[in-house]
């Protein structure tokens, strides 16, 4: 949950303008990198696990002049990290589940280092290196639209 903590906390900071900047031509954008997330969690997770239709468009996540209000941006950080939350949750309550392949008898995956014979286990650390990867390069823009970010840390 710290991830979705630290998202949240950055983009709150940031102004509408911040969400859509791009530090170099040829980089990504936060909006780009949220949708990019969103994108990548629905089609990996909730296709599988929701039995919901993938309708992903990953060319889109990488638009030049993507844009997401701020509000956007929350909502679609929100969504994928509670898909990946629900996940976790039902793995901890069945951890068999961990062994499963659920992509064995789908369509061969595309843009993914997993195969269809990945396990459940493979594809939830794909998928932390992926949020990990994104979400590292969410801050760093964030940083350099604001310099010093504040941070609030709960102490329980």
């Amino acid at each position: 949950m710290l991830k979705k903590k630290w998202v949240y906390q950055a983009i709150n900071q940031l102004s509408e303008e911040d969400i859509v900047w791009h530090p170099t031509p040829e980089s990504n954008s936060i909006a780009n990198l949220i949708s990019h997330i969103r994108g990548t969690v629905h089609q990996r997770l909730e296709t599988v696990f929701f039995n919901v239709p993938d309708n992903r468009d990953r060319d889109k996540e990488f638009e030049r002049g993507l844009q997401l209000s701020k509000e956007e941006a929350l909502t679609l950080a929100n969504e994928s990290f509670d898909v990946i939350i629900q996940i976790l949750e039902d793995v901890r309550l069945n951890p068999q589940l961990l062994v499963s392949q659920p992509y064995l008898n789908m369509p061969p995956l595309t843009f993914s280092t997993n195969t269809n014979e990945s396990t459940l286990l493979d594809m939830m650390v794909q998928m932390v290196r992926e949020v990990h990867n994104h979400t590292g390069q969410i801050m760093y823009i964030a940083k350099m639209r604001k310099g010093q970010l504040k941070w609030i840390y709960e102490i329980k």
